[in-house]
């Protein structure tokens, strides 16, 4: 019975801590982006809204999204596009709150266009951000 009772505490905690060790690790650097109430794109600790990787660097994108006056009707308040990459992930759409994206940034070096494609009110023609990827 002691038997029985040891080896079922050690299989629970080996469980458990490779259920908490794989859920605490992030698949990649992590970059926070806020989807604001203003439609604009900001990168906290910067000027201008950029995020700027490495090609083929694995990120986790930590958006926060704020309502913004409109929605779609599937109840997105914002989306982030980069419409050239949406075939490898990059098209996400934004609820209230926020929400972590895995994702790999795309091998080939230059600037790319993130956009808000859901009509999310007053100012949403000009509610975009670059995505710079250089060594």
């Amino acid at each position: 019975m002691y038997i029985h009772r040891t080896i079922t505490a050690l299989i629970v905690t080996l469980i458990a801590a490779n259920t908490f060790s794989a859920s605490a690790t992030p698949a990649g650097r992590v970059i926070e982006v806020i989807a604001d109430k203003d439609n604009t794109f900001k990168v906290p600790g910067e000027k201008k809204p950029v995020i700027t990787v490495k090609p083929g660097e694995q990120i986790v994108l930590r958006i926060t999204s704020h309502f913004g006056g409109e929605q779609a009707r599937d109840g997105s308040e914002h989306s982030f596009v980069v419409k050239k990459l949406r075939d490898q992930g990059w098209d996400i759409r934004l609820r209230e709150g926020t929400q972590d994206f895995a994702l790999i940034a795309p091998r080939e070096q230059g600037d790319y266009l993130i956009e808000c494609t859901v009509k999310c009110g007053r100012g949403h023609d000009d509610m975009n951000m670059k995505l710079a990827v250089k060594n």
